[in-house]
């Protein structure tokens, strides 16, 4: 959730810091803190609480230089966030700074023992206890190498270190269930969180694997294990471009990232769908999946509601498919066989529960599928097998396009499980193929047409919003309920229709607006829902294909979106929440780009 920016190169590297600090602001953040050498023994290190502006004006003032440095920005976790608890955090004699990602869980106990060695603390942090760790081992004389190990080995949780000694030419860095990527330039090495940070000076990265540690230096890299042996760890190159990372004349990345989801979709499908309707996924050619008896979808967040969309469609075609919070799927136990197929759906592939999943299934002797967005993360490369969505990066922390490139990546997966595990393809296979190729030609047309911004403003001020629908249309309506309140702030809720009479309809007044979103199929079942919202006075706002003329006459407000197949309008209807959302912060002045308290990628349990 934090962000780690790290760099050697032969000039100065202040402003490559600060660029990767502010590169990595979507993860979210409460502070930020650079440290570079200074003299020849310390470092010279400068935090601040808030924005990154407030560290930039720090900067300004002093001036520091250095060819190697290390930044960071905070998502609180131990300790409220101030100057003193931002990163980096240095040792008694100011000789070593360390950023950190993650959690230490045995920093308490560190603690009491390194201040009955007469170590002082100056922060609540459990990062603190690391370079003061390093400390002690570079007293016994100990190699700065050697020191930094015998500390991360006293360590129990997950994290990614960086470290930076006063004096030094190189940085030390390791991972152990926190992402750490290490980015390679002709005169500069980067070691950072995640791409964006480094991505408009290279896009040469390795991906380190747990356990790794790697001494990063103007010569280049060396990765070892934990006994000091070399690791083949090659770089590989990104798919991503500089501008893919920037808001190119938008207001909000969210906005940008919302009008880029027809050339996401087109990446999404490209090559992967047949002219007969059947689907080409070259990782996964017919009988891929033969043996497997069910499969089971673990995610978090969005990524849970495009696992709902995608068990929708498994289990009307008549595979045992179910979707758990994985949060939950390792504590709760799950009936899980070598016959299962575990899905985990992570737009990062870093995400600490649903890797905490996998390990779980894997243990239980599942097989285990990563649907991600990012080639080389910790799922893709913890799992037996990968579909990568090819949604690009997405910088909001609200999710849109990954959503939408998501749910399409699993109808294509979707469809080639029910080819393998039922002996036929989906009644409609043909009918299904055509509209997820239409999707980009149709989602142009919602993002033309669409008369959110009018409606957002009627609406802005109300006491709850409630979102409910069926079939594809639940999921849908939770994904639109939770991208609400994460932007807005406002209480929103989503529902299954029929649920909203078995408690929630208490809730249901004239100022309560209700979000409906009809997916073609139920239509006066769903119909029926909306009446019952009617009757309490309440506002409704409909979501259906533009020729659902009973839908239009009954709403007070109606949304259109091209007719198409109902595992597809689901995703139309989805980008008209998205927008309802957008514009509803606006007006209220929210900062949709970094909401309060949450961050793009949850690294920690």
């Amino acid at each position: 959730m934090c962000g780690i920016t790290a760099c050697v190169a032969e000039g100065d590297v202040v402003d490559e810091l600060l660029t990767g600090l502010a590169n990595l602001e979507y993860r979210g953040y409460d502070s930020s803190g650079i440290a570079v050498p200074r003299g020849e023994a310390d470092v010279s290190v400068l935090k601040r609480s808030g924005e990154i502006d407030a560290l930039r004006e720090a900067v300004a003032e002093t001036v520091p230089a250095g060819s190697i440095g290390i930044g960071h920005t905070r998502w609180s976790t131990h300790g409220p966030p101030t100057d003193e608890n931002a990163h980096p955090h240095t040792d008694c004699t100011g000789t070593v700074s360390v950023v950190h990602n993650g959690i230490i869980e045995n920093h308490e106990t560190l603690r009491e023992e390194l201040r009955q060695r007469g170590h002082e603390f100056t922060s609540d942090t459990d990062t603190e206890v690391i370079p003061h760790l390093i400390e002690e081992g570079l007293d016994d004389g100990r190699s700065t190498d050697e020191a930094f190990r015998r500390a991360v080995d006293r360590l129990e949780g997950s994290f990614a270190v960086v470290t930076l000694c006063g004096g030094e030419g190189s940085l030390y860095a390791t991972r152990r269930g926190s992402p750490l990527v290490l980015g390679l330039d002709d005169d500069r090495q980067f070691l950072a969180s995640d791409v964006p940070s480094f991505l408009e000076y290279t896009d040469r990265v390795v991906h380190l694997e747990d356990g790794d540690v790697v001494e990063v230096g103007p010569a280049g890299y060396r990765v070892t294990d934990t006994d000091g042996d070399r690791l083949p760890r090659e770089p590989t190159s990104v798919d991503w471009q500089p501008e893919d990372a920037e808001r190119d004349g938008y207001e909000h990345y969210m906005l940008k990232e919302i009008n880029e989801q027809p050339q996401a979709l087109d990446r999404t499908v490209r090559g992967r769908i047949e002219d007969d309707g059947g689907v080409s996924l070259s990782s996964f050619p017919p009988g891929s999946f033969d043996g497997v008896s069910d499969v089971q979808f673990v995610a978090c967040g969005t990524s849970y509601h495009a696992a709902l969309y995608a068990r929708e469609h498994l289990v009307e075609s008549g595979v045992r498919a179910h979707a758990f919070r994985a949060g939950e799927y390792a504590t709760t136990p799950t009936p899980v066989t070598e016959d299962t197929l575990v899905v985990a759906v992570t737009q990062s592939g870093e995400t600490a529960d649903t890797l905490q999943s996998i390990r779980h299934a894997r243990d239980e002797g599942a097989r285990t599928l990563a649907v991600t967005n990012v080639v080389g993360s910790t799922a893709a490369r913890t799992c037996d097998d990968a579909l990568f969505i090819r949604a690009g990066p997405e910088i909001g922390v609200a999710a849109t396009k990954t959503f939408s490139s998501q749910v399409t990546a699993l109808s294509l997966l979707g469809e080639r499980l029910v080819e393998d595990l039922t002996g036929s393809p989906s009644e409609d296979r043909a009918e299904r193929a055509a509209a997820f190729r239409r999707l980009p030609s149709d989602l142009t047309r919602v993002l033309e047409d669409s008369t959110v911004a009018d409606l957002a403003d009627r609406y802005r001020d109300r006491d709850a919003y409630f979102f409910i629908g069926r079939g594809v249309g639940h999921p849908v309506a939770l994904e639109g309920a939770l991208k609400f309140k994460e932007i807005t702030y406002e209480h929103a809720e989503g529902f299954g229709s029929a649920e909203l009479k078995h408690g929630p309809l208490a809730l249901v007044t004239e100022e309560t607006p209700v979000v409906a979103v009809f997916d073609g199929r139920h239509e006066e079942k769903a119909l029926a829902n909306v009446e019952e919202v009617r009757a309490r006075g309440a506002p409704v706002i409909a979501i259906a294909g533009e020729g659902s003329r009973k839908v239009r006459e009954l709403a007070d407000e109606f949304l259109p979106v091209p007719d198409t197949h109902p595992d597809a309008l689901g995703v139309l209807a989805n980008v008209q929440l998205q927008l309802v959302s957008y514009h509803v912060a606006d007006l209220l002045g929210r900062s949709i780009d970094k909401p309060r308290n949450l961050a793009k990628s949850v690294t920690v349990e």
